[in-house]
């Protein structure tokens, strides 16, 4: 690892939405940004080119997907070879869909573990001796629905929880040295996607600042469990505007 260069993140999910929003925030913040997507090929090369314009060799491109084991160890291990170090790891990708008790099957467990519970495991595995070289940190995305049953989506509920507990128990194993947090989102607008699973009646019934919450609100408490505060581990932070302090 070179002391002096500039930090390296490897944002996972990192083509769209809020996966594009974070890799643009800690490319803006002086990182080097591993940008990893599965299919969206098009909109990846366009964020790459759109940060390289910005600062030229501060990017690299990968593709990979999260349900293949081999393919996570050869994510860290590009990271490495192009930049020699790894000090930010942020467990972004998630699939999510419903799976209504009755219509559930194995191939749902499957594809929605790998990608909420399996793949961020083992990616966090093949990167912690690296963050552990580095001081660095990870982030993981999960969800309020880690701690409150989303109707008709159990299998997506349970494999965000198995997310919150890898958070706290990597957080006890990778100590001192990698500090391990994750956020929990809310209902957060996008353009493609109004309203997520709470309706308009529930925004102003069940959350307590009765308002979407900005994908900035995700990036700001990312940023800040990275490098805002040092004292920080083992927490799962909810940005929801409130939603869970209601039933």
């Amino acid at each position: 690892m070179t002391p002096h260069a500039p930090p390296v993140a490897l944002v996972t999910g990192a083509a769209r939405r809020i996966g594009a929003e974070i890799a643009r925030a800690l490319h803006a913040d002086g990182y080097r940004v591993v940008l990893h997507y599965r299919g969206s090929q098009q909109a990846a090369q366009a964020l790459q080119a759109e940060l390289e314009a910005a600062r030229a060799d501060s990017t690299l491109l990968v593709q990979a997907d999260l349900a293949q084991l081999d393919a996570l160890a050869a994510m860290v291990q590009a990271t490495m070879a192009r930049f020699g170090r790894l000090d930010a790891l942020v467990n972004n990708a998630s699939a999510y869909y419903a799976t209504p008790v009755g219509q559930a099957t194995a191939e749902h467990w499957d594809d929605l573990f790998a990608s909420n519970a399996r793949g961020p495991f083992f990616l966090s595995q093949a990167a912690a001796p690296h963050l552990r070289a580095s001081g660095g940190a990870i982030v993981n995305l999960a969800d309020i629905y880690a701690e409150r049953p989303l109707p008709q989506h159990t299998v997506y509920c349970m494999a965000k929880a198995a997310l919150v507990m890898m958070t706290r128990s990597l957080a006890r194993e990778l100590a001192p040295q990698v500090r391990v947090n994750a956020i929990a989102p809310g209902n957060i607008l996008w353009s493609d996607n109004p309203v997520k699973a709470d309706t308009e009646a529930m925004l102003h019934e069940r959350v307590a600042l009765q308002r979407q919450g900005s994908p900035q609100a995700i990036v700001s408490t990312v940023r800040w469990l990275l490098t805002g505060n040092d004292y920080v581990t083992g927490q799962v932070v909810a940005v929801d505007g409130g939603r869970l302090l209601y039933v």
